[in-house]
């Protein structure tokens, strides 16, 4: 087994969410997941902690990175402006891997109960990291966590939607998800 191959906690993603395609994720071992990424099941715990935590490789970055356009949007942005901005700086880490992976991700969630609670996790993970974003800015406790489950909602949406787009679409991911992100505004004005 290659050991010092670059890229492992990569392949190890890659290949757990086919094996949970493949055979679901109650019968996927550890081991087998590390065989088929061609690396040690102590390189596997180097990286992960247990198979639940493939699904949410990156979540720290994305956090990171939401957050970063958050605080980094003008002064002068409304909420939703700066939510925005940390979509279109969490979309710029998204490239064609990602893509490619997003419906397989969905399909063995969505096989999974404890996969499914996972993912609920992440989500609110990510509202929690741009709601303390807006927080530090000023922004109300309220209006800031209503911005944030706003922007979750829209990053999932335009993620959907990027994932189910035409393989020739170059654009990346931020145009889908600010799409979503006006489509939900609009949405909740006519909330009443």
């Amino acid at each position: 087994m290659a050991r010092w191959q670059p890229g492992a906690p990569q392949r190890l993603v890659v290949a757990a969410v086919d094996l949970f395609t493949e055979q679901g994720y109650d019968a996927t071992t550890v081991t087998q997941i590390a065989e088929r990424a061609g690396v040690t099941k102590s390189t596997f715990f180097r990286h992960f902690s247990d198979k639940r935590e493939l699904l949410v490789a990156g979540q720290e970055t994305l956090s990171r990175l939401l957050a970063d356009g958050i605080t980094e949007a003008p002064a002068s942005a409304s909420p939703l402006q700066a939510v925005a901005a940390g979509l279109e700086r969490a979309s710029s880490a998204m490239g064609p891997a990602n893509r490619e992976l997003g419906p397989r991700i969905e399909a063995a969630v969505a096989a999974s109960t404890e996969l499914q609670e996972r993912d609920a996790l992440k989500s609110v993970g990510l509202a929690a990291a741009m709601t303390a974003a807006l927080i530090a800015r000023g922004v109300s406790d309220p209006i800031a966590h209503l911005a944030g489950e706003l922007g979750v909602l829209a990053f999932k949406r335009g993620y959907a939607q990027w994932s189910e787009s035409d393989r020739d679409d170059a654009e990346g991911l931020a145009p889908h998800a600010l799409a979503a992100l006006e489509d939900l505004r609009a949405a909740t004005a006519s909330l009443g």
